[in-house]
This record gives C-alpha cells, sequence and structure tokens, in this order.
C-alpha cells in the first residue's frame, strides 16, 4: 500500500459544477487522499482540457484522474498529462480519436431514454428544468434535484461538439463505473465505451447523479484505482 497514489483530481460534466464532488471528496478525505477539484468552465472541451492541467502540474506526484460525464471526454484528453497515472470514468463519456459527446449521442438506440436538451440559445445549452430530476437526478430528493436544475451551469455547444485528439485510456489504466438506472447515458453505451476501453469495470444501481446519490460506491472506485499502481 506504501506505492498507492495518494493524489485525486475530479472533473465535473455539463451542466453542473464541482461542488457536486462534495460527498466523493468527504469520503476520499477521510481515508487519507489529498483531493483537487477542477471547475471546468464548460465552454470548449480545449478551455477545460486547459483548467484541468492547471490542477494537474500543481500536483506533487501521480494521480487518479476522475470524470463525470461530458468530465470523461475532459480527463480522456487532458489524461495524457504525465502526473496523471490512472483514470476513472464515473457515467461519462470515453470517447476514442475524434469522438466527440456530439457524436456519442447523435444516433441514440431504439427505445433510449433521449437527454431533455434545449435547443442553443447563443450557443449555450441547458436541461429542460421540468425534466431535470427524471433524467439526471431520478434518485436524488426532488429539492435537491430541483436546486441543481435551478443551478444549472451553461453548457458551451463548443464543449459538445469538442473532439478528442489522444484518448489517455489508450495509454493509461481505467476504471468505469455503470449507473444501470442513468437516463442521460443509456447504460448499454457506458457498458460499450468502458470495453472498448478496456476499463476495469464495476456497476451499481443510480442516476446519472450517482455521484451526488452514492458517494461512497464512487469513492470506492476511485480508491481502488488508486491501489492498482501498474
Amino acid at each position: 500500500m506504501s506505492a498507492e497514489i495518494k493524489n485525486i483530481v475530479l472533473v465535473h460534466g455539463g451542466f453542473v459544477d464541482g461542488s457536486g464532488w462534495q460527498g466523493v471528496y468527504e469520503h476520499l478525505t477521510a481515508d487519507g487522499y489529498r483531493v483537487y477539484i477542477v471547475q471546468n468552465p464548460t465552454l470548449s472541451l480545449a478551455g477545460d482540457v486547459t483548467a484541468t492541467h492547471q490542477i494537474l502540474d500543481g500536483v506533487d506526484g501521480p494521480a487518479v484522474l476522475v470524470g463525470h460525464s461530458y468530465g470523461g471526454v475532459v480527463v480522456t484528453e487532458a489524461g495524457n498529462h504525465p502526473n496523471v497515472a490512472a483514470l476513472a470514468y464515473i457515467a461519462a463519456f470515453a470517447p476514442d480519436k475524434g469522438e466527440s459527446v456530439n457524436t456519442l449521442i447523435a444516433d441514440p438506440p431504439p427505445g433510449a431514454p433521449v437527454p431533455p436538451i434545449l435547443p442553443p440559445v447563443n450557443g449555450f445549452l441547458f436541461l429542460d428544468r421540468d425534466k431535470f430530476h427524471a433524467s439526471f437526478a431520478g434518485d436524488l430528493p426532488e429539492a435537491q434535484a430541483r436546486f441543481m436544475a435551478d443551478s444549472q451551469v451553461p453548457w458551451g455547444v463548443d464543449a459538445l461538439g469538442g473532439a478528442v485528439s489522444e484518448p489517455a485510456w489508450r495509454s493509461k489504466p481505467s476504471w468505469y463505473l455503470v449507473a444501470s438506472d442513468d437516463r442521460m447515458i443509456p447504460p448499454p453505451a457506458q457498458r460499450a465505451m468502458s470495453e472498448r476501453a478496456g476499463s476495469t469495470v464495476s456497476e451499481v444501481a443510480g442516476s446519472h447523479a450517482v455521484y451526488v446519490s452514492n458517494p461512497a460506491a464512487v469513492a470506492a472506485v476511485i480508491a481502488q484505482a488508486a491501489a492498482a499502481l501498474p
């Protein structure tokens, strides 16, 4: 255990900010990890990679880089940073070279739930507030989901369309937590992406907001990655 990675860097997805990681942060810091939370602007993939690199530049050793949802795209690109030893995907997109969220959601399988993303306004996207609870956070109390819906961060269309140039999972080990009740990224898509990436996969019953609703399960996957230095 002496070789265990002690630095964890958490990257949030679209429509939300880094504060949603609080429960995961508390579990990991209680276990002795040094946890950093990226507040990526979600205006463009390039900007979010820069924000993530800024944190990674400051860590004092190897880190596990963790992404939720669109944050998975960010960590796939930013994970090539030399301080990243492993990747963890939490109900996240894990794109290959040339892929973006836009391409990955372009052709949903028949019957799959479709995220209630409203048409862009001035280059920004929001989720329909009335459908946020059911789609994004079905296992959270209604009041908490309503707060998340009403405090949405505008998601830039340039982030949605940002394509990965060099997927870090091709050269670094990865872990993946599938949320089996996810209505934003269909679980079959999560399983397919994690299999393609060669990730160590675990699965838990949970909504797309599993990082908020079940922080213990999420922290356990991250700790697993931290304990398994290549």
